[in-house]
Protein backbone atom coordinates (compact mmCIF):
# COMPACT_ATOMS: atom_id res chain seq x y z
CA UNK A 1 0.00 0.00 0.00
CA UNK A 2 1.35 3.41 -1.00
CA UNK A 3 0.39 6.36 1.21
CA UNK A 4 -0.41 9.21 -1.15
CA UNK A 5 -1.36 12.88 -1.25
CA UNK A 6 -2.42 15.05 -4.19
CA UNK A 7 -1.63 18.75 -4.69
CA UNK A 8 -3.34 20.83 -7.34
CA UNK A 9 -4.78 24.35 -7.31
CA UNK A 10 -7.76 23.21 -9.42
CA UNK A 11 -10.52 21.43 -7.43
CA UNK A 12 -11.79 19.48 -10.49
CA UNK A 13 -8.31 17.99 -10.97
CA UNK A 14 -8.23 16.91 -7.32
CA UNK A 15 -11.64 15.30 -7.70
CA UNK A 16 -10.38 13.27 -10.68
CA UNK A 17 -7.32 12.07 -8.78
CA UNK A 18 -9.43 11.23 -5.73
CA UNK A 19 -11.79 9.18 -7.90
CA UNK A 20 -8.96 7.37 -9.68
CA UNK A 21 -7.08 6.63 -6.43
CA UNK A 22 -10.25 5.01 -5.08
CA UNK A 23 -10.13 2.53 -7.96
CA UNK A 24 -6.50 1.46 -7.41
CA UNK A 25 -6.30 -0.96 -4.46
CA UNK A 26 -2.68 -0.24 -3.53
CA UNK A 27 -3.13 3.56 -3.33
CA UNK A 28 -4.15 5.04 0.02
CA UNK A 29 -4.99 8.68 -0.61
CA UNK A 30 -4.44 10.40 2.74
CA UNK A 31 -5.33 13.98 1.83
CA UNK A 32 -5.64 16.50 -1.02
CA UNK A 33 -4.38 20.08 -1.05
CA UNK A 34 -5.00 23.13 -3.19
CA UNK A 35 -2.37 25.20 -1.33
CA UNK A 36 1.33 24.35 -1.28
CA UNK A 37 1.94 25.86 2.19
CA UNK A 38 -0.66 23.54 3.74
CA UNK A 39 0.84 20.55 1.92
CA UNK A 40 4.34 21.42 3.17
CA UNK A 41 3.06 21.67 6.75
CA UNK A 42 1.42 18.25 6.39
CA UNK A 43 4.57 16.67 4.96
CA UNK A 44 6.64 18.03 7.83
CA UNK A 45 4.56 15.90 10.21
CA UNK A 46 3.67 12.87 8.08
CA UNK A 47 5.56 10.36 5.95
CA UNK A 48 4.17 9.85 2.45
CA UNK A 49 5.23 7.38 -0.24
CA UNK A 50 3.89 9.15 -3.31
CA UNK A 51 2.83 12.64 -4.39
CA UNK A 52 0.52 13.48 -7.28
CA UNK A 53 1.75 16.99 -7.93
CA UNK A 54 0.58 19.67 -10.34
CA UNK A 55 3.42 21.73 -11.80
CA UNK A 56 1.74 24.98 -12.82
CA UNK A 57 0.47 26.47 -9.52
CA UNK A 58 0.26 30.17 -8.55
CA UNK A 59 2.14 30.42 -5.24
CA UNK A 60 4.90 27.89 -5.94
CA UNK A 61 5.52 25.67 -8.93
CA UNK A 62 5.33 21.92 -8.43
CA UNK A 63 9.02 21.70 -9.38
CA UNK A 64 10.03 24.10 -6.60
CA UNK A 65 7.62 22.46 -4.18
CA UNK A 66 9.13 19.02 -4.75
CA UNK A 67 12.65 20.39 -4.24
CA UNK A 68 11.58 21.83 -0.88
CA UNK A 69 9.80 18.87 0.73
CA UNK A 70 11.41 17.78 4.02
CA UNK A 71 11.35 14.00 3.43
CA UNK A 72 11.99 11.92 0.34
CA UNK A 73 8.92 10.67 -1.54
CA UNK A 74 8.15 9.48 -5.05
CA UNK A 75 6.39 11.96 -7.32
CA UNK A 76 4.10 11.76 -10.33
CA UNK A 77 3.78 15.18 -11.91
CA UNK A 78 0.41 16.20 -13.36
CA UNK A 79 0.09 19.17 -15.69
CA UNK A 80 -1.56 20.50 -18.83
CA UNK A 81 1.79 21.78 -20.13
CA UNK A 82 4.00 19.27 -21.96
CA UNK A 83 7.00 21.63 -21.90
CA UNK A 84 7.57 20.84 -18.21
CA UNK A 85 8.13 17.14 -18.87
CA UNK A 86 11.92 17.23 -19.20
CA UNK A 87 12.41 19.23 -16.02
CA UNK A 88 10.05 16.88 -14.21
CA UNK A 89 11.98 13.80 -15.22
CA UNK A 90 15.25 15.51 -14.28
CA UNK A 91 13.95 15.34 -10.70
CA UNK A 92 13.62 11.54 -11.05
CA UNK A 93 9.84 11.65 -11.27
CA UNK A 94 8.21 8.23 -11.45
CA UNK A 95 5.91 9.46 -14.20
CA UNK A 96 4.47 12.54 -15.88
CA UNK A 97 0.73 12.69 -16.56
CA UNK A 98 -0.43 15.17 -19.16
CA UNK A 99 -3.92 16.52 -18.45
CA UNK A 100 -6.52 15.41 -19.24
CA UNK A 101 -5.37 11.83 -18.56
CA UNK A 102 -7.45 8.67 -18.63
CA UNK A 103 -7.82 6.21 -15.77
CA UNK A 104 -5.74 3.69 -17.73
CA UNK A 105 -2.88 6.20 -18.01
CA UNK A 106 -3.23 7.08 -14.31
CA UNK A 107 -3.17 3.40 -13.39
CA UNK A 108 -0.03 2.90 -15.47
CA UNK A 109 1.75 5.66 -13.54
CA UNK A 110 0.58 4.27 -10.20
CA UNK A 111 1.89 0.81 -11.15
CA UNK A 112 5.30 2.33 -11.97
CA UNK A 113 5.37 3.83 -8.48
CA UNK A 114 4.48 0.50 -6.87
CA UNK A 115 7.11 -1.36 -8.89
CA UNK A 116 9.77 1.18 -7.99
CA UNK A 117 8.81 1.09 -4.31
CA UNK A 118 9.11 -2.71 -4.23
CA UNK A 119 12.43 -2.57 -6.07
CA UNK A 120 14.10 -0.17 -3.64
CA UNK A 121 12.80 -2.12 -0.63
CA UNK A 122 14.05 -5.47 -1.96
CA UNK A 123 16.87 -6.70 0.29
CA UNK A 124 20.28 -7.26 -1.19
CA UNK A 125 21.09 -10.96 -1.59
CA UNK A 126 23.45 -12.13 1.12
CA UNK A 127 26.95 -12.95 -0.07
CA UNK A 128 27.71 -16.65 0.15
CA UNK A 129 30.49 -17.21 2.72
CA UNK A 130 32.23 -20.58 2.41
CA UNK A 131 35.47 -19.93 4.29
CA UNK A 132 36.74 -17.76 7.13
CA UNK A 133 40.35 -16.65 7.40
CA UNK A 134 41.28 -16.53 11.08
CA UNK A 135 44.60 -15.38 12.54
CA UNK A 136 45.81 -17.49 15.48
CA UNK A 137 49.17 -18.74 16.77
CA UNK A 138 51.06 -16.44 14.37
CA UNK A 139 49.34 -18.12 11.41
CA UNK A 140 46.27 -17.59 9.26
CA UNK A 141 43.84 -20.51 9.15
CA UNK A 142 41.38 -21.13 6.34
CA UNK A 143 38.28 -22.55 8.00
CA UNK A 144 35.35 -24.00 6.09
CA UNK A 145 32.17 -22.49 7.51
CA UNK A 146 30.47 -25.87 7.16
CA UNK A 147 33.05 -27.39 9.57
CA UNK A 148 32.18 -25.07 12.48
CA UNK A 149 30.36 -26.95 15.25
CA UNK A 150 30.03 -23.92 17.54
CA UNK A 151 31.98 -20.89 18.71
CA UNK A 152 32.75 -20.22 22.36
CA UNK A 153 33.72 -16.88 23.87
CA UNK A 154 36.58 -16.88 26.38
CA UNK A 155 37.15 -13.32 27.65
CA UNK A 156 39.18 -11.69 24.84
CA UNK A 157 39.47 -14.91 22.85
CA UNK A 158 37.20 -17.17 20.83
CA UNK A 159 37.44 -20.93 20.70
CA UNK A 160 36.22 -22.20 17.32
CA UNK A 161 35.12 -25.82 17.69
CA UNK A 162 35.50 -27.75 14.43
CA UNK A 163 34.30 -31.06 13.09
CA UNK A 164 37.11 -33.66 13.03
CA UNK A 165 39.79 -31.11 13.90
CA UNK A 166 41.35 -29.43 16.92
CA UNK A 167 39.67 -26.21 18.07
CA UNK A 168 41.28 -22.95 17.02
CA UNK A 169 41.71 -20.24 19.65
CA UNK A 170 41.89 -16.72 18.23
CA UNK A 171 42.00 -13.25 19.73
CA UNK A 172 38.65 -11.93 18.53
CA UNK A 173 35.40 -10.55 19.88
CA UNK A 174 32.00 -12.18 19.53
CA UNK A 175 30.81 -9.09 17.66
CA UNK A 176 33.56 -9.30 15.03
CA UNK A 177 32.94 -13.02 14.54
CA UNK A 178 29.19 -12.45 14.16
CA UNK A 179 29.90 -9.95 11.39
CA UNK A 180 32.02 -12.49 9.51
CA UNK A 181 29.52 -15.36 9.66
CA UNK A 182 26.52 -15.70 7.28
CA UNK A 183 23.56 -14.50 9.36
CA UNK A 184 21.11 -16.91 7.77
CA UNK A 185 23.15 -19.92 9.01
CA UNK A 186 24.47 -18.85 12.44
CA UNK A 187 22.87 -17.35 15.51
CA UNK A 188 24.19 -16.08 18.80
CA UNK A 189 22.36 -17.87 21.60
CA UNK A 190 24.34 -16.68 24.62
CA UNK A 191 26.88 -13.98 25.45
CA UNK A 192 29.49 -16.74 25.08
CA UNK A 193 28.14 -18.94 22.29
CA UNK A 194 27.37 -18.78 18.56
CA UNK A 195 25.91 -21.90 16.92
CA UNK A 196 25.11 -23.02 13.35
CA UNK A 197 21.38 -23.60 13.04
CA UNK A 198 21.78 -26.69 10.86
CA UNK A 199 23.76 -28.56 13.54
CA UNK A 200 21.17 -28.20 16.30
CA UNK A 201 20.02 -31.69 17.28
CA UNK A 202 17.43 -30.75 19.91
CA UNK A 203 16.39 -28.00 22.30
CA UNK A 204 15.28 -28.78 25.84
CA UNK A 205 14.94 -26.66 28.98
CA UNK A 206 16.64 -23.66 27.36
CA UNK A 207 19.63 -25.72 26.31
CA UNK A 208 20.79 -26.74 22.83
CA UNK A 209 22.38 -30.06 22.03
CA UNK A 210 24.72 -30.26 19.05
CA UNK A 211 27.70 -32.49 18.33
CA UNK A 212 27.38 -34.10 21.75
CA UNK A 213 27.72 -30.75 23.55
CA UNK A 214 25.08 -28.83 25.47
CA UNK A 215 24.91 -25.05 24.91
CA UNK A 216 22.82 -22.77 27.17
CA UNK A 217 20.40 -20.23 25.71
CA UNK A 218 20.84 -16.84 27.35
CA UNK A 219 17.70 -15.02 28.47
CA UNK A 220 18.44 -11.96 26.31
CA UNK A 221 18.86 -14.16 23.21
CA UNK A 222 15.94 -16.49 23.86
CA UNK A 223 13.20 -14.66 21.93
CA UNK A 224 15.27 -14.26 18.74
CA UNK A 225 16.50 -17.85 18.91
CA UNK A 226 13.06 -19.41 19.17
CA UNK A 227 11.76 -17.10 16.45
CA UNK A 228 14.50 -18.29 14.08
CA UNK A 229 14.52 -21.93 15.19
CA UNK A 230 10.76 -22.39 14.81
CA UNK A 231 10.62 -21.13 11.20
Amino acid sequence: MLKTIAIDDEPPALRVITHFCGQVPFLDLQKTFSRTDEALAYLAQNEIDLLFLDINMPAMSGIDFYKSIPKAAMVIFTTAYAEYAVEGFNLSAVDYLLKPFTFERFQQGAQKALDYSQFIKKPEPETVVEYLYIKADYSTYKIAVSDIVFIEGLDDYLKIHLENAKPIVARMTMKSMTEKLPSRDFIRVHRSFIVPLRRIENVRNKAITLGGDEIPIGSSYEAEFFKRFST
